[in-house]
C-alpha cells in the first residue's frame, strides 16, 4: 500500500481538489492505483466494514445499478479497512463485480489521507468522493454513522461530471 499526494493529516479532501494517489490491493490481491484509472471518472467509495449490514445494502445498490456507472463510463472502488481475504468472501458471497480495496495496512492510511477515517473506532467513515478524468474531487459526501448513502446522488453528480449540459463540470 502507497499514499502520495496533497492531503492535509486528519483534515479532508473536498470538491476541487487533487485526489491523493494510492495503491491498495483488491480482494484478489492485485494492486490498483488510482492514478492509472486517469482518463475515466472514479466513485471511490468508504466504507466501515465487510459483512456489516448497512455496508451491505450500501455496495447491493451500486451493484444492482450498474448502469449509473457504466453509463459515465465510471469505475467503482469500494475502501474497507478489512484484509483482502475478507473482501475475497464478501465479494463471492454478495456477487460485487466491482473492486474492493483492502486499506488495512497500514491500518487505515488511506482512509486517514481522505480525511475519513475515525480514530476512535478503527474504522473507515462512510464517505464518497467522485473523481473526473482528471482525478479532481467534485463531488464529496459523508454520512453520520448508521445513515446510509443515496445512489441517487452518485447518477446526478456523474451526469454532471460526464455530461453535456449546462450543469456539467470539467
Amino acid at each position: 500500500m502507497t499514499v502520495s499526494g496533497p492531503g492535509i493529516p486528519g483534515g479532508s479532501i473536498g470538491p476541487g481538489d487533487g485526489a491523493p494517489d494510492f495503491t491498495l490491493s483488491n480482494q484478489f490481491g492485485e494492486p490498483i492505483r488510482l492514478s492509472a484509472l486517469r482518463g475515466r471518472p472514479v466513485v471511490l467509495v468508504f466504507y466501515p466494514f465487510a459483512f456489516s449490514q448497512i455496508c451491505t445494502s450500501e455496495l447491493a445498490a451500486i451493484r444492482d445499478r450498474p448502469e449509473i456507472f457504466s453509463e459515465a463510463g465510471a469505475e467503482v472502488l469500494a475502501v474497507s479497512i478489512d484484509s483482502k481475504y475478507a473482501l475475497r468472501a464478501y465479494a463471492e458471497s454478495e456477487g460485487y463485480s466491482f473492486h474492493l480495496l483492502a486499506d488495512f495496512w497500514p491500518h487505515g492510511a488511506v482512509a486517514r489521507q481522505y480525511g475519513v477515517f475515525d480514530e476512535g473506532s478503527g474504522m473507515a467513515l462512510r464517505g464518497t468522493f467522485i473523481l473526473d478524468r482528471n482525478g479532481v474531487v467534485r463531488y464529496r459526501v459523508v454520512n453520520p454513522r448508521g445513515q446510509p448513502r443515496n445512489i441517487e446522488d452518485y447518477a446526478a453528480a456523474l451526469s454532471r461530471i460526464g455530461g453535456t449540459g449546462p450543469n456539467r463540470i470539467e
